[in-house]
């Protein structure tokens, strides 16, 4: 996310101080942070990171609020052990860095979190949620597990494949209206794509003036002119969950 001390498209932007409510847990091979919800509805949300890696508190944030409404959540490390993008790395550097993290090449993890999910937490009703590069995933995921009865894919957008219009189940893309990494040629092209080739049901829903990250990574009292659609864009997020989870 773009701010006015660094430029950069992905930057940090605001990092919640933020401790947590749930605890890391090991699931096979790889760790996760888990958030069990105060009621036990069995439903169960997957939540993706960003390049900034599973341990970055503004995802964890999200998991909780997710929690909060009755998903138990579950932030696995999809970089399995790699370390995740640092805010001071050289950009020039990003995309051989990106060529390791393949974030449609996570399928063997995404198996390992869902036996976890139903095994350990007897969830029997799964979504999946993601950011920028868990975005990204979030679209794999949709294309190819059709036990996952919802997804949320939050500025990420794959643009190098012509066959990821045919999703399994109901997806929601969040876009940015001013993203610097995400043009909005390219969410038009995925909304005339998904109009003449999905079978169920999704949404797009882009938001005026904001920026890459703004769902995670911008401070809630950022302005009085972001709030109302970081707000908007957090409830759109639960309102899919509820109907389709």
């Amino acid at each position: 996310m773009a701010n006015e001390a660094h430029p950069c498209p992905c930057d940090i932007g605001h990092r919640i101080e933020y401790g947590g409510l749930g605890r890391e847990v090991q699931v096979e091979h790889i760790k996760a942070y888990l958030t069990e919800s105060p009621v036990d509805a069995g439903k169960a949300v997957i939540v993706i990171q960003d390049i900034f890696g599973w341990q970055l508190s503004n995802t964890r944030y999200m998991a909780d609020m997710i929690a909060g409404n009755g998903y138990t959540t579950i932030v696995p490390d999809f970089f399995v052990g790699q370390e995740p993008w640092h805010p001071s790395g050289d950009w020039s550097t990003f995309p051989e860095w990106l060529k390791t993290r393949d974030a449609r090449r996570i399928d063997k993890e995404v198996d390992a979190v869902l036996k976890y999910l139903k095994q350990r937490c007897h969830a029997k009703k799964i979504g999946v949620v993601g950011f920028c590069w868990g975005g990204v995933a979030v679209h794999h995921i949709m294309m190819k597990y059709p036990e996952f009865r919802a997804g949320v894919s939050i500025y990420g957008i794959i643009k190098d494949s012509e066959d990821v219009y045919k999703l399994k189940n109901p997806t929601l893309f969040i876009f940015a209206e001013n993203d610097a990494v995400i043009p909005l040629e390219q969410v038009s092209l995925l909304t005339q794509k998904l109009k003449e080739n999905c079978k169920v049901e999704y949404q797009i829903k882009t938001f005026s003036g904001q920026t890459h990250g703004f769902v995670h990574r911008k401070r809630e009292d950022c302005s009085p002119e972001d709030k109302p659609y970081i707000d908007e864009a957090r409830r759109s997020l639960l309102e899919w969950l509820n109907k389709y989870v």
